[in-house]
């Protein structure tokens, strides 16, 4: 039977999951095909770049789902506390409650980093100043709020870490209910 090729973006999520499985310099051309579906010759079809051009299309694509879930309503919306607990939500769900890898902060761990480092300070950057802006609307001194937004980000990315390396996912979720606690957000149960 003949297999249907994925979309793009449906090869991005696939892709995305070698990536996060093997790290960038295990994700061989041959394992992201397996997962795909694909050979080389079809995987060069959708990426002429190689694998350099899939890593880097898939942080476009985490980037654009972040953006759009998390750093606009961080932004926008007009009650800010409801954005940061906007923010909390849509990040327990991406990290699928700690059982997800960050694949970007993996990649800026990674020996890779260097290819990517515009790609992953931009996406780290733009997640500390949305917070520290809805923060300082909040009623937060412009200096305490760009330190609360770092401290938040970075915690959450410790308690993606800490959480896969305990195996203990309850460390992710008692992370963000201090979190929410230390932002004066009422922690959820």
């Amino acid at each position: 039977m003949r297999r249907i090729a994925p979309d793009r973006d449906q090869l991005l999520v696939l892709v995305a999951e070698v990536f996060r499985e093997h790290g960038y310099e295990g994700a061989s051309l041959a394992l992201i095909g397996e997962a795909a579906g694909l050979g080389k010759g079809s995987l060069y079809h959708f990426f002429p770049g190689g694998k350099e051009e899939m890593a880097r299309a898939v942080i476009a694509h985490i980037d654009g789902w972040f953006e759009d879930n998390v750093f606009v309503p961080l932004r926008d919306s007009t009650d800010p506390q409801a954005g940061i607990e906007h923010m909390f939500e849509a990040t327990d769900s991406y990290f699928r409650s700690g059982r997800r890898v960050c694949l970007i902060g993996a990649f800026a761990l990674d020996e890779s980093r260097d290819l990517f480092a515009g790609q992953i300070r931009d996406y780290f950057g733009r997640w500390v100043a949305r917070l520290a802006e809805a923060l300082a609307r909040s009623g937060h001194r412009p200096g305490e709020a760009s330190e609360l937004a770092e401290e938040t980000v970075a915690a959450i990315q410790g308690a993606l870490t800490l959480a896969r390396a305990a195996n203990d996912l309850d460390v992710f979720s008692r992370a963000l209910r201090r979190l929410r606690m230390r932002l004066g957000l009422p922690a959820k149960v």
